[in-house]
């Protein structure tokens, strides 16, 4: 080989060694740009807070969960449009929604619920089951096929749950819910008849347990279709199933649910929280799931049930309200305590949401179970912006601060971060028998030494009422509220020195 050749031989060695160095660097750059942006997606993921399990954190951020929604057939019932009802909790500044998958589906017969959104009308129910061309569904059109999925349902799941993405509203998705009656069981597609696989032959008691190794098999299998189908979403958890202490509903399948979602998600790069039901009011949790990291309970008045539970250091929620009447006040004396209790998501049912009112304008009768309207969202967007305008990842319940209320009628929660920052909340104590007039109240606190904020928070309207700053020399101090009637709430910061 004579010098010419060998000289350009080496120069195509050395240029094709600067090709495929280049090709190298280029797909390691790929590769880890790749993996920073994995990194930047799962950190965004609804998640318990790293500093305070008792809460959560969304999109790097500490976050409650509080909301005035749906009676959740937002994706179920083909007549409700969830935009326009997104666009009304996103106005609200609200950041939560709760839906059903759809294996449970209700009557118009069912709670004396008017325009109930989960009691889709004839030919209007979608679940994840495709139809067969079978007919005899109980409302109408083809049964079911429940080997095969229903891509319209999944398409219409993922659309509602990028929407809420869009507005920073997370879904609570419920993944059963039990048969409180015949009127709900012959509703539903795992029911023998409205199926064409023979299954679901069994009392309604029995559908949500271990008793039946091929209904088992068909809720792990919608369980891991749903769940693979929602991987990529940030906004999301699961609760295993509404209100289990119901019809039939055992502990070993709810279990059984919670392993079945955790192994679908064992190799993905972010889990999705798993929620648990415990009960109505309150109970104390003996035995908890460690799969679980959120706990809720419904109708939690008076708001025990973070108190009792406190001590398991994980998110406590009020999931569900109702059945105390119609009025706003109601509800929002309900929020304020939990949240102050050390609660971390509150879920109210709001009755004023239904297909043809997804803006929340239907004016309900009496009759209801529950209430809700925008001036009660309105409302719970002010305790919102309250709590949040705290670091209240640093606060827990700390009610002995409160050394004394006038008048005795006067009741009194405080979560605070001792020396540093308190969120006190006053309200009339309920009474069946006596209407309290307006008045203001004397507080008599414990307050360390040191120099503080106060502003008194109107939970009607927002507004700040008598904002003053303090030096205090330690131990009680005596405040005095503005006028008010049903309900305050106190902010107490400590200033800095600068301030």
């Amino acid at each position: 080989m004579n010098m010419m050749t060998k000289l350009k031989t080496k120069q195509y060695k050395d240029k094709r060694f600067i090709i495929i160095a280049s090709m190298v660097s280029f797909c390691l750059l790929i590769l880890i740009s790749g993996l920073e942006a994995s990194k930047m997606e799962t950190k965004n993921f609804l998640s318990l807070n790293p500093d305070n399990p008792h809460y959560l954190t969304f999109r790097g951020k500490p976050t409650l969960l509080i909301t005035s929604g749906e009676h959740y057939g937002a994706v179920m019932n083909l007549d409700f449009d969830y935009v326009k009802y997104l666009d009304e909790l996103q106005a609200c500044g609200l950041n939560l929604t709760r839906m059903f998958s759809g294996i449970y589906v209700e009557s118009d017969k069912s709670f004396n619920i008017h325009k109930n959104t989960l009691a889709p009308a004839s030919m209007r129910f979608i679940c994840p089951w495709a139809r067969s061309d079978v007919s005899g569904y109980a409302n109408g059109g083809n049964k079911f096929d429940l080997t095969k999925w229903d891509t319209e349902y999944f398409k219409r799941l993922k659309d509602f749950i990028s929407n809420a993405n869009k507005r920073s509203i997370a879904v609570e998705v419920v993944l059963f819910c039990p048969y409180y009656g015949d009127d709900q069981w012959n509703l539903s597609p795992i029911n023998v008849n409205n199926n064409v696989n023979n299954m679901g032959d069994l009392p309604r008691t029995d559908a949500l347990t271990m008793k039946n190794a091929d209904m088992v098999a068909v809720h792990d299998a919608m369980v891991r279709k749903v769940v693979s189908e929602l991987k990529e979403f940030d906004n999301i958890y699961y609760e295993i199933c509404n209100e289990p202490y119901f019809g039939g509903v055992t502990i070993e399948w709810q279990n059984h649910i919670a392993s079945v979602i955790s192994d679908v998600e064992k190799n993905f790069p972010q889990k999705h929280l798993i929620a648990q039901n415990i009960a109505n009011k309150s109970a104390k949790i003996e035995n908890p799931n460690p799969l679980v990291s959120i706990f809720n309970f419904h109708y939690a008045v008076p708001p025990d049930a973070v108190g009792v539970n406190y001590g398991l250091n994980k998110v406590i929620g009020d999931d569900e309200t109702g059945f105390r009447g119609t009025a706003n006040f109601l509800y929002r004396t309900e929020a304020w305590e939990f949240i102050i209790a050390g609660g971390a998501i509150y879920s109210n049912l709001d009755y004023s949401f239904t297909a043809g009112n997804e803006d929340g304008t239907f004016e309900y009768p009496a009759t209801q179970p529950g209430g809700g309207n925008r001036t009660f969202r309105n409302q719970i967007k002010i305790l919102k912006d309250f709590i949040h305008g705290f670091e209240f990842t640093k606060m827990s319940p700390s009610d002995s601060v409160i050394k004394r209320i006038e008048p005795s009628y006067v009741k009194g929660r405080v979560l605070a971060e001792i020396g540093n920052a308190y969120a006190i909340y006053l309200r009339f104590e309920e009474s069946k028998d006596t209407l309290y007039s307006e008045t203001d109240a004397k507080i008599k606190i414990e307050l360390p030494k040191g120099s503080y904020r106060l502003e008194w928070i109107n939970t009607k309207i927002g507004k700040i009422e008598n904002p003053q700053n303090i030096n205090h020399n330690g131990g009680e101090i005596e405040l005095s509220s503005p006028i008010f009637i049903e309900d305050t709430a106190l902010r107490i910061l400590r200033l800095k020195i600068e301030d």
